[in-house]
This record gives C-alpha cells, structure tokens and sequence, in this order.
C-alpha cells in the first residue's frame, strides 16, 4: 500500500474502537495521514483508546480524533464526516445470538445504519468508502447475516446512484477473524485458565479463519483495486472448530489436563459458512488472493430481466469453508503464533 495515496488525508472508521479499528490504526498511525477519526458510541471504549495510543505511540496519537455519536442517527454521522476524504464502515451488530434475540436492533444498526453512512458520505462528498460484511451474509440463516445481507444490497444499490468519481463504494466479506472481540479464542484461552473445558459447538463445523492483518489487508486491496459497488471476497482457508481449539489447548494448555467439551450449536449457526454464493460465482472475477464480484449495472428497465440472460458462466461453483484448503493442527498453531494477541497472552503464561 502506497503511503502516498493517503498523504495528509482524513480517514473515518465507523465503529472505530473495535478490533478492526484498533488494527487500522496500528497500520496507519506512522504513516503520512492526515487524520483519522474513530467514530463510535461509546465513551469509556473511546477513552480507553485514547490513553492506549497516548502512551504505545505518542509522537502520533493527536492525529487521533474521536467522534462521539451513532450510525442510526443520520445527523450525528454527517457531523462527523465534513471533510472526511475516505471511510471504513465497520461499524456493526456482529454476535450471531444476540441478533438473534433482537434482530430488530441488527437491521437499525447493520442496514439503516450503513445506508445513513453512505447517504451522508454521497452528500459530504466523500471519496472512497468501504464496507465491511461477513460471511455470513452468503446464504444467510441467522439475524446477524440476513442483516448483513441487506446491508450489502444497500451497498449496492447505493453505488449506482451516485458517480464513481464522486464517491466509490464498496464492500469486502470475509470470514472469522481471530481473537477479534466478542470471538471464540480469548473464551478458550479463559476457559484453560480457569481450568474449565474447552467448549466447542459441533467439531465437525467448519469455519473460514483470517488475522486481523488480514482482514486490514482486503479492505486496501478493495481501497485500491475494487471498482464501485464491486463485494471483494479474500481466498480465506478454513478448519473444523476441533481443530481450532486443539491447537489452542497445544498452546495454552501448559499441564495437559485441558478437556474439550461439546455443547451443541447455538441458535442460527450454520454447518459450514459461504464467501461466494454458486450464483456470485457466475460473474465472479478471480484476482489471485481475492474475488471480486461486479455490481449488476443494469439499468431500472425490467424489461431486460425477464428477456435477456447469461449465456456465459464462470467455471467456479459455491466458495465455502468445506471446500477451500482445510489447516491441519499446526498449521492452525502456525497461525495463532503468527499474531499478536496470542503472542501477549503466551507472555502472561510465562510470568
């Protein structure tokens, strides 16, 4: 990623203090930016971000700004965007159960909450904004991903009311991210610690597993190289939930005494998650670490719908976590130890 490209320019993250906020401004803080602004509801996380990076990275952390304020309220949001020149929308319902429970708070946040963002990106004149979505919103079962489904038509629908050159919208989906808030990891590793079980939902269930870095990484690539209303979709390998929480038990689990536990899957989980439904893979565009699906640019004449298909289709059927490259074990291990968060906690072990 050329620094260049952001030179002195403002960045907003919706959403700001969570973890993918915390991993854009880890990346970007050093760099040339201007600004970045985290936009978010919470005081207290605002707060504790503030003294976090006041004293990890000092010399840099006025270009920090904080906006108080929420992505249902179209007029806090517009507050907070006057000259914005790009936008990370992250901000989200994310926890499978607790959209369950009330998925009307999912579509306030995940739906009119992203279409308030663009309404006021579009008006603000912003650049660039993308979008962060989920797995899950591919053959949605649940709240959360039905939720996010639509936020996606939103996305797209949006992109083709307004000029590219004027503002570009897109979206990128991906997979769990590992050790994010609110995951499965941190739990694990709390379990071990208490000497409890580990509890996992079906060892057979599969899941698409990325680093934050990661999850960084796909939004610059949509940054860069996706076009207006494109979903950007990163080649994510997968792995049972056993094998997961037996490289964090090899890790964690210092006296061997560690068990695992099953429980039965939650409300609204799925054997296996999707990142590009069969009928994306009929257009889907292959980037080599990335997908890309193109909007639909056909116009509002019905007409077409109904009289003209695609004769053309692309080779590739449904992307899935029981299709893609499954990691054994170490390979799993191999992962963890790659990041962070994993690193910090292993250091606690070691006191």
């Amino acid at each position: 990623m050329s620094n260049s490209i952001f030179k002195g320019k403002t960045l907003m993250i919706t959403g700001g203090t969570g973890s993918f906020g915390n991993a854009v401004l880890n990346r970007f803080l050093s760099t040339d930016i201007g600004e970045i602004r985290v936009f978010s509801r919470d005081e207290k996380k605002q707060d504790d971000m503030r003294h976090e990076f006041q004293a990890k990275m000092p010399e840099v952390a006025d270009k920090i700004k904080f906006y108080i304020g929420d992505v249902r309220d179209l007029a806090s949001v517009k507050n907070a965007m006057h000259g914005v020149d790009y936008i990370f929308h992250a901000a989200a319902l994310k926890q499978v159960p607790s959209c369950e429970f009330f998925p009307m708070e999912a579509v306030k946040t995940n739906v009119i909450g992203t279409d308030n963002v663009l309404t006021a990106a579009i008006d603000e004149g912003v650049k660039t904004v993308i979008c962060l979505s989920t797995d899950k919103a591919a053959y949605p079962v649940n709240a959360m991903g039905t939720s996010k489904a639509m936020m996606e038509k939103v996305i797209v629908a949006k992109s083709r009311t307004v000029s590219p050159e004027k503002t570009k919208i897109c979206c990128t989906r991906y997979g769990n991210v590992m050790c994010s808030r609110g995951s499965v990891i941190p739990l694990w590793i709390d379990q071990l610690r208490q000497g409890k079980p580990i509890t996992i939902t079906d060892p057979t269930m599969t899941r698409f597993i990325m680093s934050l870095e990661e999850a960084v990484d796909l939004v610059l690539f949509a940054f860069e190289h996706g076009t207006s209303g494109d979903i950007l979709v990163q080649k994510a390998p997968a792995c049972t939930i056993e094998t997961q929480a037996k490289a964090v038990m090899e890790l964690f689990d210092k006296d061997g005494k560690g068990e695992i536990k099953v429980i039965g899957i939650r409300h609204g989980e799925k054997m296996y998650e999707t990142l590009l439904t069969n009928e994306e893979c009929a257009n889907a565009i292959d980037m080599g670490h990335f997908y890309r699906v193109p909007c639909d640019k056909r116009s509002l004449n019905y007409d077409k719908y109904f009289k003209e298909g695609d004769t053309e289709r692309n080779p590739l059927t449904e992307f899935n976590s029981h299709n893609t490259e499954l990691l054994s074990v170490e390979q799993v291990k191999a992962k963890l130890l790659t990041l962070d968060y994993i690193k910090e906690e292993l250091k606690k072990d070691e006191k």
